[in-house]
Formats: structure tokens, C-alpha cells, sequence
């Protein structure tokens, strides 16, 4: 079955699982390569494989367009990198928590009915209760690199859903992913080449972290988000922690604590309580990006 033919929460649903297991087996070798280093692998491998299955269509674009690339490509840098150098500091789970305050923020930003801020209000306390679990002294620094992450993650849900609507399919996003790599490289080629160099399986390693946690997840988002609204991607997105939960589990045994085990449950009926109380696309419109921004 096509992408285009699965409902767009379907679309998110996978990408999020792709996302949080992929980044569940690149987690052991951010040592080796560094935390600049894994996101300019990545990036590579994103951009590469993406441009080569969509070949972008890029003439006919006007300035309007080219800069909600701009804006997109940087998000995508800054979400990548940020992340990386997040976990390098704290504990994954506590900054993939730190990092979708993002997404919800876009959630909480667009409440229109008390039940929406009961579905956002479950999510936040579903996350809160995993950064909770975490425990012990927290670097500053991890934190505020995480809360960096989340805002680029904002500006590319914006970003996205502007742009779904004035390009063909994920050329857009191709393009923008050539560009996150353009701005990633001068940063993370050094650790990632001494690595490589070392290891040269690492390539391989690497170019399945792309497919699992960038070019699948990234274009099935991209899709969703042209009939989805913000505000209902953005509760989705809270399923994540609990996703990277069960990936843990299942990749690197990880036992589930009684406080994840109840984090999984609030934000999954907060997901399922968005999809199932929300209005059609039809009635409400992707949110536009904020004047300026794109």
C-alpha cells in the first residue's frame, strides 16, 4: 500500500516508531563518532538517498518558496545536531522529553475546545512523569540543548506545513535536507571521517540510522502534514517517549519502570483522544506559519 493512501495519523505513527528505534540503535555509537559526527552521517545518508529517489523538481520555485526551503533546511539542522549533543550530556529519555515541548507547544498554541487542553494537559503529564523517572543531577547545558532542539522541531512543523502547500510532493524536503547537510558538515566531518577511517562499517551502520530516523520518517511527515493540522501532530508527537520506551525494551533491555509504564498509558489516550475528538482536515486547515518566518 502507498504512503499517500494510509490516513496522515497512520503516516506520523510510523515515523515515530522509525525514529525512536533507529535512534535506540545509533545511541551506542555516538562514542565513537561524536555527537556532531552521527548527525552529519546521518544528514549524509538522509539527503543522499532522498534527492536520489525524488529528484527534485526545483525549477519554477519563486523567492517565497526558496526561503520556506531556507527555513526548513536550518530547522532540520538544528533538530539533528541539538539532539545528538543533548544526549551526549543527559539521559535520552530525559531529552527526548526536554524536546517535544516542541511539538506541543504548536498543540498547545492552536486550543480552540476544553478538550483539547484535556488532551494536551494528559500529554504533558505523560512526559513529565518520564523526565521525572530519569533522576539525579541534570547538566544545564544537556537540558538547554534539548529545550534548542524542541524549538527547532517547532519551526519545522510550521516550515513543513507551510511549504507542503506550494511544492510537489518531498521535493521541498529534499532540497531542505541538502541544505541541513551543507550546514552540519563543517561541524561533524572531522569525527565522522577519523571514525569512518577506523571503522568503516560505521557507513553502513549509519545509512540504516538514515532510513530508519530521517528519509522515511521526515518524507511521511512531510505527506501528513499537508491534510493534517499542527495542533493534532503535534499531541501525536507525544506517543514518542513512549515509543522510545518500548524501543529500549526491545533493542537494549531495558525493564520498564511503574512511572514509564503509567507515561505510556496518558500520552497514548491522549493521541488516541486528539484523532478521535478532532474535526476533518477539511474543516480545519494545516496552521500557517507565523508571519516572517518563512
Amino acid at each position: 500500500m502507498r504512503a499517500r493512501a494510509l490516513p496522515a495519523p497512520a503516516l506520523v505513527v510510523i515515523a515515530i516508531v522509525g525514529v525512536q528505534f533507529g535512534n535506540a540503535f545509533a545511541g551506542s555509537f555516538l562514542d565513537q563518532v561524536g555527537p556532531l559526527g552521527a548527525a552529519a552521517l546521518r544528514l549524509f545518508f538522509s539527503a543522499t538517498i532522498l534527492a536520489a529517489v525524488v529528484r527534485p523538481r526545483v525549477r519554477g520555485w519563486d523567492l517565497r518558496t526558496w526561503v520556506g526551503v531556507a527555513v526548513l533546511g536550518l530547522a532540520l539542522a538544528g533538530m539533528n545536531s541539538l539532539i545528538y549533543l543533548a544526549i551526549a550530556e543527559i539521559p535520552i529519555g530525559v531529552a527526548v522529553t526536554v524536546e517535544l515541548f516542541g511539538p506541543l507547544a504548536i498543540a498547545i498554541a492552536g486550543i480552540r475546545r476544553l478538550v483539547d487542553a484535556l488532551w494536551v494537559v494528559l500529554a504533558v503529564a505523560g512526559i513529565a512523569l518520564l523526565g521525572l523517572e530519569a533522576g539525579g543531577a541534570l547538566s544545564v547545558v544537556g537540558l538547554l540543548l534539548a529545550a534548542g532542539a524542541a524549538a527547532f522541531w517547532a519551526l519545522y512543523i510550521l516550515a513543513s506545513a507551510h511549504l507542503g502547500s506550494r511544492v510537489r510532493g518531498v521535493d521541498g524536503l529534499s532540497v531542505a535536507m541538502l541544505l541541513a547537510l551543507v550546514l552540519v558538515l563543517p561541524f561533524g566531518s572531522g569525527s565522522a571521517l577519523t571514525a569512518v577511517a577506523a571503522d568503516p562499517w560505521l557507513l553502513a551502520v549509519f545509512a540504516g540510522v538514515a532510513l530508519l530516523t530521517s528519509s522515511i520518517p521526515y518524507s511521511l511527515e512531510f505527506l501528513a502534514l499537508k491534510s493534517m493540522p499542527s495542533r493534532v501532530f503535534g499531541v501525536l508527537s507525544s506517543l514518542g517517549p513512549a515509543i522510545a520506551a518500548l524501543a529500549g525494551l526491545l533493542v537494549l533491555q531495558q525493564v520498564l519502570s511503574l512511572p514509564q509504564l503509567a507515561a505510556i498509558v496518558l500520552v497514548t489516550i491522549a493521541s488516541i483522544g486528539v484523532i478521535a475528538t478532532s474535526r476533518t482536515p477539511t474543516e480545519i486547515a494545516p496552521a500557517p506559519a507565523p508571519a516572517g518566518s518563512v
